[in-house]
């Protein structure tokens, strides 16, 4: 049965909810020659590492859903469903761009690294007939990235939820819109696909403290 609350006892439940403005984003994990392919277009790593995070303007925390089949004739007149694979939603985050445009080389560059694997001393992206070959994913040149964090925090820094996206890597930078008129701060927009995310921590030391993937140490 339904009973009548005071307003005493709603409160504190209604004033303990998060806020969507507290969370930064982490980059790292890429390889050696796409570090230093980037570091060749003016994108070092401290600003990857550092910097690029803090840019990040709009994220979303991540989500995913299961595939299911449909199976009949286990009970007679029954329709069971069971699951098969798990599929995760595409990441896309929202950079403001700073005065050295480092957060455009970086993307653009990114995905300029994934494409250009028929590229070669003697090959240019001017020359007639070039073609685009994409890079193996993995190893020392790969292009996905191992691991990238999304940290949502509270105010008052006393509880936070963590993300860590595995082999995460940029399927579409977005078209970036300027215009004349009245200035705006310059942002770009970048949706990311990756193989699989943590909820939780997932180090060494949470691990060894029995707090990873959101374990309440007791």
């Amino acid at each position: 049965m339904v009973r009548p609350k005071k307003i005493a006892d709603i409160k504190p439940i209604l004033t303990n909810v998060a806020q969507t403005s507290h969370y930064q984003v982490f980059f790292d994990g890429l390889s050696p020659d796409l570090f230093s392919f980037l570091g060749k277009k003016g994108v070092n790593k401290r600003f990857i590492t550092e910097n690029a995070g803090l840019l990040c303007s709009q994220a979303s925390i991540p989500g995913s859903q299961l595939a299911t089949t449909d199976i009949f004739g286990n009970f007679t007149g029954v329709q069971e469903k069971f699951a098969h694979s798990r599929i995760f939603s595409e990441l896309t985050l929202e950079f403001y761009v700073d005065k050295d445009y480092k957060t455009i080389k970086f993307f653009e560059h990114w995905v300029d690294y994934i494409a250009s694997g028929s590229e070669s001393s003697s090959v240019r992206k001017s020359d007639l007939g070039y073609f685009y070959r994409m890079r193996y994913p993995r190893g020392s040149s790969g292009y996905k990235c191992d691991k990238t964090k999304i940290i949502k925090f509270n105010i008052d820094y006393r509880s936070e939820i963590e993300y860590t996206f595995f082999g995460l890597f940029p399927i579409n930078f977005s078209s970036t819109s300027v215009q004349y008129g009245s200035s705006d701060i310059l942002r770009a927009s970048v949706t990311f696909s990756y193989e699989r995310y943590i909820a939780g921590k997932e180090t060494s030391l949470s691990l060894t403290q029995n707090l990873f993937e959101n374990f309440v140490r007791r």
